[in-house]
């Protein structure tokens, strides 16, 4: 069985005080389930200190993204090695936001990939579809080209430890919501797919988490579908009360 995943993307917001508090409050209320983890991204200039105050906690760290080489002359990138070096055990690749903003493809997808598995780092990768492909009845077409781009190379045994965040562009900071049909259409979708490239035990093994303006009023119904098994939360991950609120409604909480 996969684990269940509640993951926290910061994206840019929070100083490295701000990101302290709000690790602070989450640590004093928050109560793990068995088989359910707990995933913070906050930004790339709060990591370490955040790193550090998860030490003796059971959350774990996470990079908002990841440049394929190791080292040199890349100004701004930061490598799976550092990311490493800080505590980091995940990644988020392939956001929607990345993709949208900085020209983020399948391929470039790809190589963060490898340079995460190289670092035995976790990848979450992100994919999903715009309203437009959605309206044009494009879903599984997009979903489809994302998922072979970005595994492209992968071996059974790199799919491991591997995640997968479901993040309909079209749901995403704008107030709409998929419906729990449309998001479990989608994720069982992509567990199918994973098994046609691969098999049915690798496919069932991933945790894919379900990504679009995620809260504390709404996760349960998320939680419910069957192939759903973890969410990727943006803005109401940086309410300490809410996010744990999302968490203790997770499955196994008693």
């Amino acid at each position: 069985m996969p684990k269940f995943i509640v993951a926290a993307n910061w994206k840019l917001n929070n100083t490295v005080q701000e990101s302290l508090m709000l690790v602070a409050g989450i640590i004093a209320h928050v109560k793990l389930a068995p088989n359910v983890e707990v995933v913070l991204a906050p930004p790339f200039t709060s990591l370490y200190s955040v790193g550090v105050s998860l030490t003796d906690s059971e959350l774990k760290l996470a990079g908002q993204n990841i440049y394929w080489e190791e080292k040199g002359a890349f100004t701004g990138e930061i490598s799976g090695s550092l990311l490493k070096d800080i505590g980091c055990l995940y990644v988020l690749i392939g956001h929607s936001e990345r993709r949208k903003y900085f020209g983020e493809t399948n391929e470039t997808v790809n190589k963060r990939i490898f340079a995460a598995l190289r670092n035995e780092l976790v990848p979450i990768m992100c994919i999903g579809e715009t309203l437009q492909e959605r309206e044009s009845g494009k879903t599984y077409e997009i979903l489809e080209r994302q998922l072979k781009g970005g595994l492209m190379g992968l071996q059974q045994k790199d799919l491991e430890k591997f995640s997968i965040a479901y993040e309909p562009v079209w749901a995403i900071g704008t107030g709409k919501n998929a419906t729990g049909d449309q998001i479990e259409e989608a994720h069982h979708f992509i567990r199918n797919y994973v098994a046609k490239l691969y098999d049915a035990p690798t496919a069932n093994n991933i945790s894919i988490l379900y990504g679009g303006s995620v809260k504390a009023s709404n996760c349960k119904e998320i939680y419910k579908q069957p192939n759903v098994n973890g969410v990727l939360v943006g803005g109401a991950s940086l309410d300490a009360k809410g996010f744990c609120d999302m968490i203790a409604q997770t499955p196994g909480q008693k």
